[in-house]
């Protein structure tokens, strides 16, 4: 099981890791900073997962479902890349969005990953203000769950 490394210094919003004076291994450090760079610079997750994959290609991300076991133990909500030999692991920020390729949509972090829902659209009738305005209500809803809106 990959062992988590803390490091003495940090970024404030996703522990990237920092070179102090007189560092030692430097090289480690800052592939460790490209590494979560490389997770997080535009984000696509493969899915949710509560446990590792069995055969994960380098690269590849999920998002770390609740109960997780295994390498991602106590790493729920978070992003799980694979990087050919370990696992890294970011937490998300609120508002942050990820590409979700196994259900070709975006998910948005408020607390929680959320995906946006479409509301059904307005069926029939000469009055349809109830269905609209339903509708209507969806919609903003979306917009609000993923920051478009306030």
């Amino acid at each position: 099981m990959t062992q988590p490394i803390y490091y003495p210094a940090t970024t404030a919003r996703h522990a990237l890791p920092l070179l102090v004076p007189g560092q030692a291994q430097k090289e480690f450090f800052v592939n460790e900073a490209f590494a979560r760079i490389d997770m997080l610079l535009c984000p696509n997750v493969e899915g949710e997962l509560a446990a590792p994959p069995t055969q994960p290609v380098a690269g590849q991300c999920w998002i770390v479902a609740p109960s997780a076991s295994g390498a991602w133990l106590g790493q729920e909500t978070a992003l799980a890349c694979w990087d050919g030999t370990q696992w890294t692991f970011a937490f998300p920020q609120p508002g942050q969005t990820v590409y979700d390729r196994s259900t070709d949509a975006r998910l948005c972090f408020a607390e929680t990953w959320q995906r946006a829902i479409l509301p059904a659209s307005p069926q029939s009738g000469t009055t349809v203000d109830t269905e609209a305005r339903a509708a209507l209500t969806a919609v903003l809803e979306i917009l609000r769950t993923f920051k478009l809106a306030a």
